[in-house]
C-alpha cells in the first residue's frame, strides 16, 4: 500500500509539473483590430506600435510614400489639403520600393533639403518630383531635375549631397519601419489617434475617415482632474 501511494504521488507531481510552464506563461497581448477604409481592403500589418500621433496631437495622418509611385503622386496633394483643412500633422515616412530606379536618390535629396534648408522647401521638392514624375526615367533624369529645382529656388547644388551618409541612413531607417509594419504597397495612408488607426486605401474616403475619428476623439471623456488640497 505504501508503494502504491508513493507511485501515485510521483504521477501527480509529474502531471502538475507538466502544467506549470503553460500556467506560468504570460498571456499574449491582444492585437489591435485591423481596420481599413473601405472595410476589408487594407493590408495585414504586423507591428503597429508606431501608428501614433506626435506628442500633443490627438489625430494625425501617417503616410509611407515612394517618390516614384504614381499613386503616391495622386495622393500627395489630397493628403496635404486634408492636413491643412483639419489642422492635423502628417507623419511622413519614406518607403522607396526596391524595384524603382531613382526613388531612393530623390528621398535622399528631400532629406538634404529638409535638414539643410527647411521642411517647407523639402515639401515643395517632393511635390515638384511628383508633378514631374512621368518625365523622370533614370538616375540622370533625377539629378537633372534636382539641379533645376535648386537653380529655380536660388540654392547651390552640393557636389556631394550626403558626405557622411546621414540622409541615406534616415531613408533606410524609414524603410525599416515600413518593413516592420509590414507595408507591401505605396502609398500607405493611415489616420491614427492615440487609441486606434484606420488604413485608408481609397483616398476619396480620407476626409470621411478623419471626420469619424475626430468625432470619436471628441466623445472621449476628459481625464479626471486631481483634487487640489488647500
Amino acid at each position: 500500500m505504501t508503494e502504491m501511494n508513493r507511485l501515485r504521488s510521483v504521477v501527480v507531481a509529474a502531471a502538475v509539473a507538466m502544467t506549470l510552464p503553460f500556467a506560468a506563461a504570460p498571456a499574449a497581448a491582444p492585437l489591435m483590430a485591423q481596420r481599413s477604409a473601405p472595410p476589408g481592403s487594407g493590408e495585414t500589418f504586423k507591428d503597429t506600435s508606431m501608428l501614433k500621433p506626435p506628442a500633443g496631437a490627438k489625430i494625425a495622418i501617417y503616410e509611407l510614400e515612394d517618390l516614384e509611385c504614381p499613386a503616391c503622386a495622386h495622393a500627395f496633394p489630397i493628403v496635404h489639403a486634408a492636413a491643412a483643412h483639419y489642422n492635423i500633422p502628417i507623419v511622413r515616412r519614406d518607403f522607396p520600393l526596391l524595384q524603382h530606379i531613382w526613388s531612393f536618390d530623390a528621398a535622399v535629396w528631400a532629406r538634404f533639403l529638409q535638414d539643410k534648408v527647411s521642411p517647407k522647401t523639402a515639401d515643395e521638392y517632393r511635390g515638384a518630383v511628383f508633378a514631374a514624375q512621368t518625365g523622370i526615367a533614370s538616375k540622370d533624369d533625377m539629378l537633372n531635375f534636382t539641379r533645376r529645382f535648386f537653380q529655380t529656388h536660388g540654392l547651390q547644388l552640393p557636389f556631394v549631397p550626403d558626405p557622411t551618409g546621414q540622409f541615406k541612413k534616415e531613408v533606410e531607417a524609414d524603410r525599416a519601419l515600413g518593413e516592420r509594419l509590414g507595408v507591401q504597397f505605396t502609398p500607405s495612408i493611415i489616420v491614427c489617434t492615440q487609441h486606434e488607426w484606420v488604413h485608408v486605401t481609397d483616398i476619396s474616403l480620407l476626409y470621411q475617415t478623419i471626420d469619424e475619428l475626430e468625432a470619436k476623439v471628441a466623445a472621449e471623456p476628459s481625464p479626471a482632474r486631481k483634487p487640489v488640497h488647500k
